[in-house]
């Protein structure tokens, strides 16, 4: 064995290589859809703290095709390292860009076509899935805010649509990287027919 090859691990249950039980179940069981064309999602993140949520929406982002990232205000970028480590190689994968201000990029956004979305509860927002498919040809830029304090009034004003995930326990919502995760892909599984 050479210096940069590692031994394989086993199962305890079942003693079979864990590199080959992956290599076969993504060989048999995952289609790809990787040379389809999708309308474009970008994501808007408006704030966040936590660099662990950043780098899950990276690698939420690449699962579901989004075109781009903006990283607004406080949120942090692939240049922390924590970000990197969470992300575990989607931030190589999804293009993204940092801007000071939130506001600016969505009202850029906005002139420019897109359908800004708010994921975010609140009187007037609707059930995700009632809204799907979006009658909208437009390219989409999902909106998602900080974790305490949501996503900025402002920018929340911006938005076309605002919508949220039902909660079926005693929470009244998801984690902010759970949430985008689930949006991300329910709009783009809304695109796949």
């Amino acid at each position: 064995m050479s210096g940069e090859e590692k031994p394989l691990q086993e199962c305890p249950r079942c003693r079979i290589a864990v590199a080959e039980l992956r290599q076969t179940f993504f060989q048999k069981t995952i289609p790809s859809f990787s040379n389809t064309s999708f309308p474009v999602i970008e994501v808007l993140l408006d704030n966040l703290r936590s660099t662990w949520n950043v780098g899950a929406i990276f690698r939420s982002a690449d699962g579901a095709g989004v075109s781009r990232i903006h990283l607004c205000g406080i949120t942090p970028t692939p240049e922390n390292p924590q970000v990197v480590k969470t992300a575990l190689g989607a931030e190589k994968s999804v293009d993204w860009e940092y801007h000071a201000n939130g506001l600016t990029l969505a009202l850029r956004a906005k002139s420019d076509g897109y359908h800004l979305i708010a994921l975010e509860g609140g009187e007037n927002s609707l059930p995700l899935h009632t809204i799907l498919p979006l009658n909208d040809s437009r390219p989409i830029l999902l909106v998602a805010g900080n974790e305490v304090t949501g996503i900025d009034p402002d920018i929340f004003e911006l938005c076309d649509t605002v919508t949220f995930l039902p909660m079926f326990g005693i929470k009244n919502s998801l984690n902010v990287a759970v949430a985008t995760g689930i949006a991300l892909y329910l709009l783009r599984l809304s695109q796949v027919r």
